[in-house]
């Protein structure tokens, strides 16, 4: 008799995991079930700004594969508008509540993948819920922003989160034509990315046009007929006919926790390397769960879309009879703001302190191409090197067309635990319309070795 697998989430995580158990083990040794509790499936949420925006205008071109083709090529039965609100592990079964027909059911399980994803951090405040109000996590989400965006047709946006998603929204409002500010209780944009660096975004935005508000704290909102008019801090009252929440996000792992899986300190599901938790048979993967940073040794809940596929992959496989693990983070990530490419790997000034570590910096001005080609942007190159072994603990990158991917060498350099004068001899390529002859990742790993080196001399005189 088969196997019966169930999938909790129908989105990178869960589908990746259903599809690579598919890969190893045929419909007659195991058959699959997944549930999602929205109306669409397999579809790329790092694309929503965009869609906004108007950059991509067809929804559908954001939908990777349809549940037709999971269920006719797949043998992957993907149930949509299907809500999992209870885990029982004794029964080995799950609850299912259909949006379609109101109907709750049990489903039996032998495996059970949760892949539940992330829940946005929405402020319990006066306000919050009137119409007008959206949060940015499913492409339900954006489709319901387009819809206000359609039928209400706003002239004034306020977007509270400076994060990834915030920034991309709010960019994104812009070019739709709406007056936008912009709002966070922190000191700068992107608290990923050290202050200098979070300073370009910043200026970027109100070159953009955005009204900026960091260090104000949203406290409320008002409304009038149900619908949102104004967002207020303390010292402020800014119009608003449409709201944008992006204050991030926390691991969606209630489900699992009120049914007994263990979680981390982080709010994520707690796995091992394989992706399986400590319950027989119980896997998780996504931005439900808790993972390893590389580099602090820690654990972190980071929600990557990147990441996901990862660990639904290493599941899928294990599910399947092979051997996969997870190795761990180093929360590398890339955004377009504005006209910047922002990107980040690795641990920041702030967390590498926190992590203990005692760090050199260093930040070098360069262009993406040689300076006489036509097209050349400038870029900021920054670098956190361990003071006294000179290993790089973290990178940042900001500036024009061509500057981010390069967070990719230094993302590699990170994960291998390269040194900054290692570095300096790495045989990058070289044609003017791609880069100056010396590449900015080799201009910063040197400058940043030298301080590395000057830091060792102090040290030695004061010993």
């Amino acid at each position: 008799m088969a196997e019966r697998l169930v999938v909790i989430g129908g989105d990178a995580a869960g589908l990746s995991a259903a599809s690579q158990a598919r890969d190893r083990r045929g419909p007659d040794d195991l058959r699959i079930v997944a549930f999602e509790k929205g109306a669409h499936a397999a579809y790329s949420a790092c694309g929503i700004p965009y869609l906004v925006g108007g950059e991509v205008t067809d929804v559908e071109s954001l939908v990777a594969r349809r549940p037709e083709v999971f269920r006719d090529e797949l043998a992957i039965d993907l149930r949509l508008r299907s809500e999992v609100v209870e885990i029982d592990l004794g029964r080995r079964a799950v609850e299912v509540h259909d949006h379609r027909d109101g109907e709750r059911r049990w489903e039996p399980f032998d495996q059970l993948v949760v892949a539940t994803g992330a829940v946005p951090v929405r402020p319990d405040l006066p306000g919050a819920t009137a119409e007008g109000v959206h949060g940015v996590q499913t492409l339900d989400d954006g489709i319901a922003i387009l819809r206000t965006l359609r039928e209400r047709r706003p002239e004034t946006a306020v977007v509270v989160g400076a994060g990834y998603i915030g920034l991309e929204m709010a960019e994104a409002l812009v070019r739709r034509g709406l007056k936008v500010s912009l709002v966070d209780a922190a000191e700068q944009p992107m608290g990923t990315l050290d202050p200098d660096m979070g300073a370009l975004v910043a200026d970027a935005l109100r070159d953009l046009g955005v009204e900026v508000h960091l260090g104000e704290r949203i406290e409320g909102f008002a409304e009038s007929g149900g619908r949102v008019t104004a967002a207020r801090t303390e010292n402020l009252e800014l119009p608003a006919d449409v709201v944008v929440l992006g204050l991030g996000t926390r691991p969606n792992s209630g489900l699992a926790e009120a049914a007994g899986i263990p979680v981390g300190e982080t709010s994520g599901i707690v796995t091992d390397r394989r992706m399986q938790t400590s319950v027989e048979g119980v896997w998780a993967a996504g931005d439900c769960v808790e993972t390893f940073h590389l580099v602090s040794r820690r654990p972190v809940a980071i929600a990557l879309g990147t990441h996901a596929n990862k660990q639904g992959r290493v599941a899928g496989i294990n599910i399947g009879g092979g051997y996969a693990a997870f190795p761990g983070v180093l929360g590398t990530a890339v955004s377009k703001i504005c006209e910047y490419e922002v990107a980040r790997t690795g641990l920041s000034s702030a967390e590498a302190a926190g992590a203990g570590f005692e760090t050199v910096e260093e930040t070098v001005e360069s262009t993406t191409r040689a300076g006489y080609y036509p097209g050349a942007r400038r870029m900021r190159t920054k670098m956190i090197a361990e003071r006294g072994t000179g290993r790089l603990l973290g990178a940042q990158i900001i500036g024009g067309e061509g500057a981010a991917k390069r967070i990719d060498v230094l993302a590699v350099a990170v994960w291998h635990g390269m040194t900054v004068e290692e570095m300096t001899g790495l045989d990058l390529s070289y044609a003017p319309p791609y880069a100056p002859v010396w590449d900015p990742v080799l201009i910063t790993a040197r400058k940043t070795a030298e301080r590395v080196g000057q830091a060792a001399g102090r040290d030695g005189r004061r010993s």
